[in-house]
Order: structure tokens, then C-alpha cells, then sequence
């Protein structure tokens, strides 16, 4: 199981640590993942989404 979210295919991104002398350095950003249990074709099932995914389930747009 990849570090993903399920519902938007986010994953993890690289970019660069800048120091104070302007000094480039690669890390890793990960996405924010939470496990919820939401409901796919009339099932219960236990999805991983990032918190931008998490929000749009939880208040859903009128």
C-alpha cells in the first residue's frame, strides 16, 4: 500500500531544504493522511484520504 490518497491520488512530493547560505538540500513531503470508514456501493470500507479529502466528505457542498 503506497503513501496515497485513495480518493485524489495524492502522494508524496520532493523538494528542496533551503538554508540561511542558500544551500539546496532534497526532502520528502508527505501527504497528510487519516483512515476513515466511509461507505462504497451500499458497503462499509476503510479508505485512506489527505485532509483536504477528509474535509469535502465530512461538509458536503449544498
Amino acid at each position: 500500500m503506497s503513501r496515497s490518497c485513495e480518493i485524489c491520488s495524492r502522494g508524496t512530493v520532493v523538494a528542496n531544504n533551503v538554508s540561511h547560505s542558500n544551500i539546496k538540500t532534497k526532502r520528502v513531503q508527505k501527504v497528510n493522511l487519516k483512515r476513515v470508514r466511509i461507505l462504497v456501493n451500499g458497503e462499509s470500507r476503510r479508505v485512506r484520504v489527505c485532509t483536504s479529502c477528509f474535509i469535502k466528505i465530512e461538509r458536503p457542498a449544498f
